[in-house]
């Protein structure tokens, strides 16, 4: 079986796996459970804080198909949910602005949105890195968030939201991830180490938390260098 990075194996699976960001899952837990769920986010923060995975899971939780409506609890099994996870959803829709900077993409986009999702309750596109659109692109999807069909959502994610319209800003929810601390990145090191049968000395993942500069994504990837290079001891 081909190895997984930890940065892969690791990814939180449901709003409760969710490290330094407990806030934002709160949050979108609460209006999951009263129906209270927005046409359009934006997530904003820093390389590696966690801003996709939030995306997935907030997917996973519209559209689990364990359950007859959202649910706050997905069930990590389900074809929907399997599916969402590796990316390869067929109603989840997973954009990089960074290639797809063009007003041509966002109307193909917009001209699919039109039709219902294949199996799940919501067509879910998250586009990344979206401050990269060019402003007509913006300008063409600037009138789906106006309008969009009651079937469809939309999550944003950047790591420049001063770089997006504020006619874009004011037609979603905003939400900040903050750089996650050390103390929490060298906790969820030290929990990864166990679950591998790393023997790790505890000052050596505090030295890891704080290169990393408040970025999960980075901090696994360096565990998985210093793994690489001393075999099974930190």
């Amino acid at each position: 079986m081909a190895y997984r990075v930890l940065a892969r194996a690791y990814r939180s699976a449901t709003f409760d796996e969710v490290v330094g960001q407990e806030t934002v899952a709160t949050t979108l837990k609460n209006a999951i459970k009263s129906g209270r769920v927005h046409h359009g986010y934006l997530f904003t923060g820093t390389r590696g804080v966690g801003k996709t995975s939030m995306a997935r899971i907030l997917a996973k939780a519209l559209n689990c198909l364990e359950f007859a409506e959202p649910t706050p609890t997905p069930c990590c099994k389900c074809e929907s949910c399997t599916a969402v996870a590796e990316g390869q959803d067929i109603d989840v829709v997973e954009i990089d602005a960074a290639s797809n900077t063009g007003v041509d993409n966002i109307r193909e986009l917009r001209n699919n949105a039109i039709f219902r999702p294949t199996r799940s309750r919501f067509k879910i596109y998250i586009i990344d890195e979206v401050h990269m659109l060019s402003t007509g692109a913006f300008n063409a999807l600037l009138k789906t968030l106006e309008e969009p069909p009651s079937h469809v959502k939309f999550i944003l994610a950047t790591t420049e939201s001063q770089k997006v319209p504020a006619t874009i800003l004011s037609r979603v929810q905003r939400f900040d991830f903050k750089s996650i601390s050390p103390t929490e990145i060298a906790a969820q090191l030290a929990f990864i180490c166990k679950e591998e049968a790393v023997d790790a000395e505890p000052d050596a993942l505090k030295r890891l938390a704080r290169l990393a500069n408040g970025s999960m994504r980075d901090a696994l990837s360096l565990l998985d260098q210093v793994v690489s290079m001393g075999g099974m001891k930190v």
